[in-house]
């Protein structure tokens, strides 16, 4: 059967536009695709700067916790412990041997609002330095001041409190400041925590203000 020239020509429409809407169709999924890895590649690196703040989180808090234990042992024995104080810390050696006043004389009250820093070097460096997961964390211990506990026998009206809450029996409290900073230089990530804590006058508790 021989085709006249109008039907050849339907026939050829016909494959131009089956080619067509094939060529679109490939389009359309490689646009899809190029958009569904880059929205997934997009997500990875969200996800793995979220876990890197996280981890830098975690480190400096773990200083501060480190940094509250180190003043609780410190009213307790009347000096840094020597077990903590060494070259690589958690008390770098320069700041509880070589610095005047030292760590133990800054908790202790000989020296309140000392300026030393987490940036400083020396004897006005940080009193806290450790590795933490591959996080360079520095911490700064300070003593603010003393103050009478809430309802001890130095407050006004504080007859009402009974016996035993006045400062002559552990009715005031001292107030510290610990900087910590959690730095990992590969990748520019930092993460910083100032936290304010009231002890006891014996260390035998502290706690958290802000």
């Amino acid at each position: 059967m021989k085709l006249v020239p109008s039907e050849r020509f339907a026939e050829r429409d016909e494959r131009g536009i089956a080619l067509l809407t094939v060529l679109m169709v490939m389009l359309i999924m490689t646009v899809l695709g190029i958009a569904a890895m880059t929205m997934t590649g997009l997500d990875n690196r969200v996800a793995g700067f979220q876990r890197t703040t996280e981890a830098a989180a975690d480190a400096a808090e773990s200083c501060v916790s480190t940094s509250v234990k180190i003043i609780q042992q410190t009213i307790e024995d009347g000096a840094v412990p020597t077990t903590v104080v060494s070259a690589t810390g958690p008390v770098p050696t320069v700041a509880e041997t070589a610095a005047n006043p030292s760590l133990t004389m800054e908790i202790m009250g000989q020296s309140n609002n000392h300026t030393d820093t987490i940036s400083g070097t020396g004897a006005a460096g940080p009193d806290y330095m450790q590795t933490i997961n591959g996080y360079s964390v520095l911490g700064d211990i300070d003593r603010l001041y003393i103050q009478a506990k809430a309802g001890s026998g130095m407050q006004f009206a504080a007859g009402y409190e009974g016996v035993g809450t006045g400062s002559a029996a552990a009715g005031s409290e001292v107030v510290y400041r610990v900087d910590c900073r959690a730095m990992l230089g590969a990748t520019g990530t930092e993460s910083r925590i100032v936290a304010v804590y009231a002890c006891t006058v014996n260390g035998e508790s502290c706690q958290r203000k802000i």
